[in-house]
């Protein structure tokens, strides 16, 4: 398991940005999701952050309820659960088969991070491969490829899913509010 690490706001970070806009000026204990699910804390942390595509995987695998009610348990109580969503379910109609390519760093320390997607019959989920590139001596090179099937995730399946978990005070920042290219949903660990 990875250890709680100190919330501080990294640049080019927004979900730990939003917590600590949240939560106020001081330190803060932030876990992963994947480290709650793959081994639950016995010490409350103050936040579980959950990267893009984690929940709409955990949806598709049947673990989204489990992993949030563990992501609950492991928050101390006003303690925050902060996750981006990508929402597909308008895309699903017309079930494009990828979204712009990511570019990141410059010169030679550039990558570029591309998405494939296969959408099923029904629309409601989709095949996903991640392929990065970075720059070789002479021309660009596979550097990591990752392949995973997401369930859709509307904005009432993901308000609905908090809920059951015991969260309160969910809240949706869309894009620009927040700064993440998703919107970002936050909930609160009641007391």
């Amino acid at each position: 398991m990875t250890a709680a690490q100190d919330l501080v706001p990294m640049p080019e970070d927004p979900l730990t940005e939003v917590a600590a806009a949240v939560l106020g000026a001081g330190r803060h204990q932030v876990l992963d999701l994947l480290d709650v699910i793959t081994n639950p804390t016995p010490h409350p942390v103050d936040v579980v952050r959950a990267g893009d595509d984690l929940l709409p995987r955990l949806a598709h695998e049947d673990a989204l309820p489990h992993a949030l009610r563990l992501a609950r348990a492991a928050l101390r109580p006003g303690g925050l659960l902060v996750a981006a969503v990508p929402e597909l379910d308008k895309l699903s109609l017309l079930r494009p088969t990828a979204p712009p390519p990511k570019v990141s760093g410059r010169g030679k320390d550039r990558q570029v991070t591309v998405q494939l997607w296969d959408w099923s019959p029904d629309g409601e989920s989709y095949a996903l491969e991640v392929v990065q590139l970075v720059r070789g001596e002479t021309t660009w090179e596979v550097a990591n490829t990752v392949a995973t099937r997401h369930r859709v995730l509307s904005p009432e399946r993901i308000s609905d899913e908090l809920a059951v978990a015991g969260f309160s005070a969910i809240q949706r920042l869309s894009p620009a509010e927040c700064g993440h290219p998703f919107p970002v949903w936050v909930a609160v660990a009641p007391a």
